[in-house]
Protein backbone atom coordinates (compact mmCIF):
# COMPACT_ATOMS: atom_id res chain seq x y z
CA UNK A 1 0.00 0.00 0.00
CA UNK A 2 1.31 3.44 -0.92
CA UNK A 3 2.11 5.81 1.93
CA UNK A 4 -1.00 7.95 1.51
CA UNK A 5 -2.74 10.02 4.13
CA UNK A 6 -6.43 9.93 5.01
CA UNK A 7 -8.65 12.58 6.57
CA UNK A 8 -9.58 11.77 10.17
CA UNK A 9 -13.12 12.86 11.06
CA UNK A 10 -15.62 12.83 13.91
CA UNK A 11 -19.04 11.12 13.73
CA UNK A 12 -20.40 14.19 11.89
CA UNK A 13 -17.66 14.12 9.23
CA UNK A 14 -15.89 17.17 10.66
CA UNK A 15 -12.14 16.89 9.96
CA UNK A 16 -10.02 16.29 13.07
CA UNK A 17 -6.63 15.75 11.43
CA UNK A 18 -4.80 13.47 9.03
CA UNK A 19 -3.07 10.13 9.44
CA UNK A 20 -1.07 7.70 7.40
CA UNK A 21 -3.57 5.35 5.72
CA UNK A 22 -2.04 2.18 7.19
CA UNK A 23 -1.84 3.70 10.70
CA UNK A 24 -5.50 4.72 10.51
CA UNK A 25 -6.44 1.15 9.61
CA UNK A 26 -4.14 -0.43 12.22
CA UNK A 27 -5.42 1.85 14.99
CA UNK A 28 -9.07 1.83 13.87
CA UNK A 29 -9.32 5.62 13.54
CA UNK A 30 -12.49 7.09 12.02
CA UNK A 31 -11.67 8.52 8.60
CA UNK A 32 -13.42 9.80 5.47
CA UNK A 33 -14.08 7.40 2.62
CA UNK A 34 -16.33 7.06 -0.39
CA UNK A 35 -18.08 4.25 -2.26
CA UNK A 36 -19.33 4.52 -5.84
CA UNK A 37 -22.21 2.48 -7.24
CA UNK A 38 -22.55 2.42 -11.03
CA UNK A 39 -25.64 1.24 -12.91
CA UNK A 40 -26.08 0.69 -16.63
CA UNK A 41 -29.13 1.94 -18.52
CA UNK A 42 -30.80 -1.45 -17.98
CA UNK A 43 -30.61 -0.89 -14.22
CA UNK A 44 -27.93 -3.50 -13.58
CA UNK A 45 -25.18 -2.78 -11.07
CA UNK A 46 -21.46 -2.90 -11.84
CA UNK A 47 -19.53 -4.98 -9.31
CA UNK A 48 -15.82 -5.46 -8.91
CA UNK A 49 -13.95 -8.33 -7.33
CA UNK A 50 -11.08 -6.82 -5.37
CA UNK A 51 -7.55 -7.85 -6.32
CA UNK A 52 -6.04 -10.47 -4.04
CA UNK A 53 -3.17 -8.07 -3.31
CA UNK A 54 -5.46 -5.51 -1.59
CA UNK A 55 -4.53 -4.84 2.05
CA UNK A 56 -7.86 -6.31 3.18
CA UNK A 57 -10.94 -7.92 1.63
CA UNK A 58 -8.94 -9.20 -1.37
CA UNK A 59 -10.96 -11.48 -3.65
CA UNK A 60 -14.32 -10.21 -2.35
CA UNK A 61 -17.07 -8.68 -4.47
CA UNK A 62 -18.03 -5.07 -3.85
CA UNK A 63 -19.35 -1.89 -5.46
CA UNK A 64 -17.73 -0.38 -8.55
CA UNK A 65 -15.11 1.66 -6.71
CA UNK A 66 -14.19 2.84 -3.23
CA UNK A 67 -11.31 4.72 -1.64
CA UNK A 68 -10.39 7.74 0.48
CA UNK A 69 -10.05 11.41 -0.46
CA UNK A 70 -6.60 12.86 0.07
CA UNK A 71 -6.16 15.67 2.62
CA UNK A 72 -7.53 18.94 1.21
CA UNK A 73 -9.29 17.02 -1.63
CA UNK A 74 -13.02 17.44 -2.19
CA UNK A 75 -14.80 14.08 -1.75
CA UNK A 76 -16.70 14.26 -5.06
CA UNK A 77 -13.49 15.17 -6.92
CA UNK A 78 -11.66 12.29 -5.20
CA UNK A 79 -14.42 9.84 -6.13
CA UNK A 80 -14.29 10.94 -9.78
CA UNK A 81 -10.49 10.68 -9.78
CA UNK A 82 -10.48 7.15 -8.34
CA UNK A 83 -13.20 5.97 -10.71
CA UNK A 84 -10.95 6.94 -13.63
CA UNK A 85 -7.80 5.47 -11.99
CA UNK A 86 -9.43 2.20 -10.95
CA UNK A 87 -11.93 1.48 -13.73
CA UNK A 88 -10.65 3.63 -16.60
CA UNK A 89 -13.79 5.68 -17.26
CA UNK A 90 -15.48 8.91 -16.28
CA UNK A 91 -19.17 9.53 -15.71
CA UNK A 92 -21.28 11.94 -13.69
CA UNK A 93 -21.90 10.79 -10.13
CA UNK A 94 -24.07 12.21 -7.37
CA UNK A 95 -24.01 11.73 -3.61
CA UNK A 96 -26.99 9.68 -2.46
CA UNK A 97 -26.30 9.15 1.28
CA UNK A 98 -23.57 8.55 3.84
CA UNK A 99 -23.09 6.18 6.76
CA UNK A 100 -20.53 5.23 9.40
CA UNK A 101 -19.38 1.67 9.83
CA UNK A 102 -16.66 -0.27 11.62
CA UNK A 103 -15.35 -3.64 10.47
CA UNK A 104 -12.41 -5.57 11.90
CA UNK A 105 -10.44 -7.96 9.70
CA UNK A 106 -8.44 -11.10 10.46
CA UNK A 107 -5.19 -9.37 9.49
CA UNK A 108 -5.53 -6.89 12.38
CA UNK A 109 -6.77 -3.97 10.27
CA UNK A 110 -9.98 -2.07 11.01
CA UNK A 111 -12.10 -0.07 8.60
CA UNK A 112 -13.78 2.67 10.62
CA UNK A 113 -15.17 4.97 8.01
CA UNK A 114 -17.51 7.84 7.41
CA UNK A 115 -18.51 6.62 3.95
CA UNK A 116 -19.94 9.02 1.35
CA UNK A 117 -21.94 6.99 -1.17
CA UNK A 118 -22.18 8.13 -4.79
CA UNK A 119 -24.12 6.70 -7.73
CA UNK A 120 -23.91 7.14 -11.47
CA UNK A 121 -24.74 5.54 -14.80
CA UNK A 122 -22.36 4.15 -17.40
CA UNK A 123 -22.67 1.83 -20.41
CA UNK A 124 -19.25 2.09 -22.07
CA UNK A 125 -16.05 0.08 -22.07
CA UNK A 126 -14.30 -0.60 -18.78
CA UNK A 127 -10.52 -0.82 -18.71
CA UNK A 128 -9.93 -1.67 -15.06
CA UNK A 129 -6.61 -1.46 -13.24
CA UNK A 130 -5.54 -5.07 -12.64
CA UNK A 131 -3.57 -4.05 -9.54
CA UNK A 132 -6.86 -2.96 -7.95
CA UNK A 133 -9.47 -5.22 -9.54
CA UNK A 134 -9.34 -8.89 -10.51
CA UNK A 135 -12.74 -9.17 -12.18
CA UNK A 136 -15.83 -7.14 -13.10
CA UNK A 137 -19.46 -8.18 -13.37
CA UNK A 138 -22.77 -6.50 -14.17
CA UNK A 139 -25.70 -7.97 -12.20
CA UNK A 140 -29.34 -7.25 -11.47
CA UNK A 141 -30.20 -6.11 -7.97
CA UNK A 142 -32.26 -9.26 -7.44
CA UNK A 143 -29.38 -11.57 -8.40
CA UNK A 144 -27.01 -9.66 -6.07
CA UNK A 145 -29.53 -10.02 -3.22
CA UNK A 146 -29.82 -13.76 -3.85
CA UNK A 147 -26.05 -14.19 -4.01
CA UNK A 148 -25.48 -12.15 -0.85
CA UNK A 149 -28.13 -14.15 0.98
CA UNK A 150 -26.56 -17.46 -0.09
CA UNK A 151 -22.91 -16.45 0.46
CA UNK A 152 -22.45 -13.16 2.35
CA UNK A 153 -18.80 -14.06 2.95
CA UNK A 154 -18.14 -13.35 -0.75
CA UNK A 155 -18.91 -9.62 -0.28
CA UNK A 156 -17.11 -6.79 1.50
CA UNK A 157 -18.37 -5.59 4.87
CA UNK A 158 -19.24 -2.10 3.61
CA UNK A 159 -21.06 -3.44 0.55
CA UNK A 160 -23.32 -5.56 2.75
CA UNK A 161 -24.24 -2.46 4.78
CA UNK A 162 -24.62 -0.04 1.84
CA UNK A 163 -26.38 -2.35 -0.63
CA UNK A 164 -29.88 -2.29 1.00
CA UNK A 165 -29.72 1.52 1.17
CA UNK A 166 -28.61 1.74 -2.48
CA UNK A 167 -31.39 -0.67 -3.44
CA UNK A 168 -33.96 1.54 -1.69
CA UNK A 169 -32.53 4.62 -3.43
CA UNK A 170 -32.62 2.82 -6.81
CA UNK A 171 -36.24 1.72 -6.30
CA UNK A 172 -37.16 5.34 -5.52
CA UNK A 173 -35.47 6.43 -8.77
CA UNK A 174 -37.52 3.87 -10.73
CA UNK A 175 -40.73 5.00 -9.01
CA UNK A 176 -39.98 8.64 -9.83
CA UNK A 177 -39.32 7.82 -13.51
CA UNK A 178 -42.67 6.08 -13.78
CA UNK A 179 -44.61 8.86 -12.00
Amino acid sequence: MKNEEVILVDENDNPTGVADKMSAHLEGKLHRAFSIFIFNTEGKMLLQRRALSKYHSGGLWTNACCSHPLPEENTLAAASRRLKEELGFETAIEKIFDFVYKAEFENGLTEYEFDHVFAGEFDGAINFNKEEVMEMSVESISSIKESMSAAPENYTAWFQIAFPKVEAWWNEQIKNKVA
